[in-house]
């Protein structure tokens, strides 16, 4: 990030009536903390603005706020922030199309520029730090960070750095947490939220554990349309479970493929091994150490877990 690009950036907000901020489909905490902190922050700044977020409600992550229901109408003549997404095809609602303007928030590696105004930055943790950044930067911060704003980014933050045990959590990243951490937020409360599982998921965490598979360096499991209906599980909450057999023994990568109908979506981790390469070679993309990819077949799949092990035995 640099000022010129966050000066741009709040002369558009200072311009545009009405500003409809968007972000990833299958949306995680920082998708949704910075979506929801901004939108936040932005009220704040222009009280007689009208401000929305948008996308598809993820039941186990409504503590952090609700999505708006918005008529097409509305898209015409808004301005788009799209925040915490690579690339154009996993914006979750295909009306940004229908604004007059889009600007694109990230701290994925910029391998879709889609945005009239791009703000990338690799080395953030998390699009809650770079959200924190661009209001402190422009001077936005003690006026307009409070902690409604500050419960968001601080979640956002958390979820993206593993609970601050990912590599990506900088000292930066730990001076913006404890910064957030002074206003009146019950941080303890909205990580055990965060954490928190039904019966049946702790029933699907038991499963997983007992079948994921461990072979040349790389643990993988494959959840079927059929064990979603065993365990009454949707897609997206069994994909909560992606670090479940993280901590496995002479593991360096693995694999947590769930069958999405349309798709196999495959979320892939390191734990050094280099893996955005190879989801972007499988229709996806991401972090050098936390990617995502889909296949559609299951020899697609088995193909892609060839080229891991062949990525971590190099």
């Amino acid at each position: 990030m640099n000022k010129q690009q966050i000066d741009i950036l709040i002369n558009e907000i200072n311009s545009f009536d009405t500003i409809i901020i968007f972000r990833h489909v299958r949306p995680d905490p920082d998708a949704l903390g910075s979506q929801i902190g901004l939108q936040h922050a932005i009220k704040k700044m222009h009280p007689n603005k009208s401000v929305y977020v948008v996308g598809t409600t993820i039941d186990n992550l409504k503590f952090i706020g609700e999505m708006d229901q918005l008529t097409d109408d509305k898209f015409k003549g808004a301005l788009a922030i799209v925040l915490d997404t690579a690339n154009a095809p996993r914006i979750d609602d295909e009306r940004y199309s229908l604004c007059d303007k889009v600007i694109k928030i990230d701290h994925h590696p910029p391998v879709d520029q889609y945005g009239t105004l791009n703000i990338v930055d690799t080395d953030a943790s998390s699009t809650s730090e770079m959200i924190y950044e661009i209001l402190t930067s422009a001077g936005y911060g003690m006026d307009y960070i409070d902690a409604l704003v500050a419960r968001c980014l601080f979640i956002g933050i958390v979820g993206d750095t593993g609970r601050f045990l990912f590599s990506n959590t900088s000292p930066r990243t730990m001076e913006i947490s404890a910064s957030l951490l002074a206003y009146d937020i019950d941080h303890t409360a909205m990580i055990n939220k965060m954490q928190e599982r039904d019966a049946k998921g702790m029933q699907f965490q038991g499963f997983v554990l007992q079948n994921f598979k461990l072979e040349d360096g790389v643990g993988h499991i494959f959840i079927t349309k059929e064990i979603l209906q065993q365990f009454d599980i949707s897609a997206s909450d069994a994909s909560l479970f992606v670090n479940a057999f993280a901590d496995a023994k002479d593991m360096s990568a693995w694999a947590f493929a769930v069958d999405e109908d349309k798709e196999i979506r495959v979320r892939l981790r390191s734990k050094g091994p280099v893996i955005n390469e190879l989801a972007a070679k499988y229709n996806g993309g991401g972090h050098p150490l936390a990617s995502g990819a889909s296949v559609y077949s299951v020899a697609e799949l088995k193909k892609l877990l060839i080229d891991l092990k062949k990525i971590v035995n190099e």
